[in-house]
């Protein structure tokens, strides 16, 4: 066996990735990034066992791709790698970030040869411009520019994080605890991705595929004597509601069921379970409004979407248009890529005897181009 654990950190909200996509979902063909760089990784054979700290929203999703070890992330990376931790058994520990996506098989190979030479081994890169600290010029000679993976024992790391003081990389909470580090020399293909000029430094990652991902949506609401009825985020004039947890506007649950079928992220009640009394008599377009900053969040971009409403009653010719420019606000597309039809069913079932509405939703999703930016 290695005895060499991997920590990989993918729990950061790309707050200065400024896109609305997380960096980590970038896709590279079909592949998100995190997934990438870990099966990159576990190719090497280098390494006991991998771990991935993501942030708790991102962690059930991430889940569906791979069997790696996934732990929760915490608020600052220093917090998400001590989670981490808890999951090692190994002597050595090797960290790296996600946002290093272009890290080569020789870098890994000279670092891992450098074991047990001391309590953490750290890649640098020279500094070849002027530095000007407190407005004094200061020897660039004896400046470095730390970059990740570093490897460490995995004792030393443990006892290093225990200090109250946070430290942005390992090396630092090592030396600060009384231990020793090793410097070697770099990379500069392991630049790291932080802002979004930073992908055009990293010639190994491939455009998204163009692939077009379907997804369908399904819901059926009976009607209630009582309370407001909406439909497509829209109020239908009506002496009658319907059944529901929430508002049960069932054109948008369907249209929800449909969105995250096509990003492969599960069904409307998984991610808004009507035990949940937080979402009780809630806005259907709140909760539309979550699930579209998620897919964009996940590097998904919404085509378009089509809504089959099938319903002896209420009629909703008048409202259609109301729907699509509703719906099309939310969901960041013009409206003439939201389709809206109605049907009956020939006063057939439980539709045709005017007792509920069902609803049939498509919606089409691409993987947002950072090539394009």
């Amino acid at each position: 066996m290695s005895n060499l654990t991997l920590i990989l950190l993918a729990a950061g909200s790309s707050s200065r990735f400024e896109l609305g996509v997380k960096k980590q979902w970038l896709r590279v063909g079909n592949e998100p990034l995190w997934q990438l760089v870990a099966n990159r990784c576990e190719k090497t054979g280098y390494f006991e066992k991998i771990i991935i700290a993501s942030s708790p929203e991102d962690i059930e999703f991430m889940k569906l791709y791979s069997d790696f070890t996934f732990v929760e992330g915490g608020a600052t990376r220093q917090e998400s790698l001590k989670n981490a931790l808890k999951e090692v058994d190994t002597e050595h520990i090797l960290v790296s970030d996600i946002a290093r996506s272009c890290i080569s098989n020789d870098f890994l190979q000279r670092i891992i040869s450098r074991r047990g030479e001391s309590d953490c081994i750290v890649p640098y890169l020279n500094v070849t411009d002027t530095i000007v600290y407190d407005d004094k010029t200061i020897d660039r000679e004896r400046v470095k520019r730390v970059q990740t993976p570093q490897l460490s024992l995995t004792s030393a790391l443990t006892s290093a994080l225990m200090q109250e003081e946070e430290f942005t990389d390992e090396s630092s909470a090592i030396v600060a605890n009384g231990g020793k580090r090793e410097f070697i020399l770099g990379e500069e293909d392991a630049h790291k991705i932080t802002r979004i000029a930073d992908l055009k430094e990293l010639s190994c990652l491939k455009p998204p595929s163009d692939d077009t991902l379907s997804g369908t949506g399904f819901d059926v609401h009976a009607f209630d004597d009582k309370g407001e009825m909406y439909l497509g985020g829209v109020k239908i004039e009506s002496d009658y509601g319907f059944k529901a947890h929430s508002d049960g506007d069932v054109a948008i649950h369907a249209l929800i069921d449909a969105l995250l079928g096509a990003a492969g992220m599960g069904d409307i009640g998984m991610m808004f379970p009507d035990s949940d009394d937080a979402y009780r008599g809630v806005d259907s377009k709140e909760l539309l409004k979550v699930v579209v900053t998620k897919l964009r969040n996940f590097g998904f971009v919404i085509i378009n979407v089509d809504i089959t409403v099938a319903a002896q009653k209420p009629r909703i010719g008048a409202y259609k248009t109301a729907m699509r420019k509703t719906l099309s606000t939310i969901l960041c597309i013009d409206a003439q890529r939201v389709n809206i039809k109605a049907t009956t069913t020939e006063k057939l079932g439980f539709i045709g005897r005017g007792e509920g509405v069902g609803v049939i939703a498509n919606a089409n999703l691409k993987y947002f181009d950072w090539t394009k930016i």
